[in-house]
């Protein structure tokens, strides 16, 4: 039976991974994207809706499909405040979840990170704990969860903390022990998104650092 996939957060380094292999899957037929720009990308799969995070009550009704990827989410740097990055990475996707588990969507699909906890005196790692755990109360039937280390590819903007990241973890990771924080590609998180609703049973899975790579 062929499915209906939704995509938040399309034009990142997971999402856009994420988008590419849905399209290029045949188990899917429709591939809903929500975002603020567009893509660019033409395909008789792709339905591509353009929309305000901040009014999603103008647009809720159309998250309806099988199964929902949330890949969203900026820098600090870019969004220039921790309110604001807060509102990016939690508000907009929980939102987004909420909503399409309220619609009937059964599958959902969310990109975390390493070192996730909302007890984390870290922001940046409390806020991605505060979504992992606040998700796990939704009624979608599977719920699958990837926290990688440092994410590597092309992004269309510069991180200078992931670069920083990147050249020191190439080192560390030889060290024995250390193999499982080796950095890994966003096409990896992407596949390991979609297998993981495929063959994961009903419940809340996470899958943390290497086990990704397995997935």
């Amino acid at each position: 039976m062929s499915k209906t996939a939704i995509v938040i957060g399309a034009t990142g380094l997971v999402g856009s991974e994420v988008l590419d292999l849905l399209l290029r899957d045949d188990r899917y037929s429709k591939v809903k994207v929500f975002h603020r720009r567009s893509t660019g990308i033409k395909h008789p799969k792709l339905e591509e809706h353009i929309v305000d995070f901040d009014a999603i009550d103008d647009w809720k009704l159309k998250l309806t499909g099988d199964e929902l990827y949330s890949a969203l989410g900026t820098t600090i740097k870019k969004a220039g405040s921790q309110e604001k990055q807060y509102n990016i990475d939690y508000t907009y996707q929980f939102e987004t979840a909420k909503a399409a588990a309220k619609n009937g969507v059964k599958k959902y699909s969310l990109v975390s990170s390493a070192g996730a906890d909302h007890r984390s005196k870290v922001f940046y790692s409390r806020l991605k704990g505060e979504l992992d755990r606040d998700v796990k109360d939704l009624s979608f039937e599977v719920i699958t969860i990837m926290r990688p280390s440092i994410l590597a590819g092309e992004r269309n903007e510069s991180r200078l903390g992931e670069s920083i990241g990147m050249f020191f973890m190439k080192f560390v990771t030889k060290i024995p022990g250390l193999k499982k924080y080796r950095p890994i590609l966003g096409r990896t998180v992407a596949q390991g998104m979609i297998n993981s609703l495929h063959k994961c049973p009903p419940g809340y899975h996470i899958f943390e650092l290497d086990e990704i790579f397995y997935l």
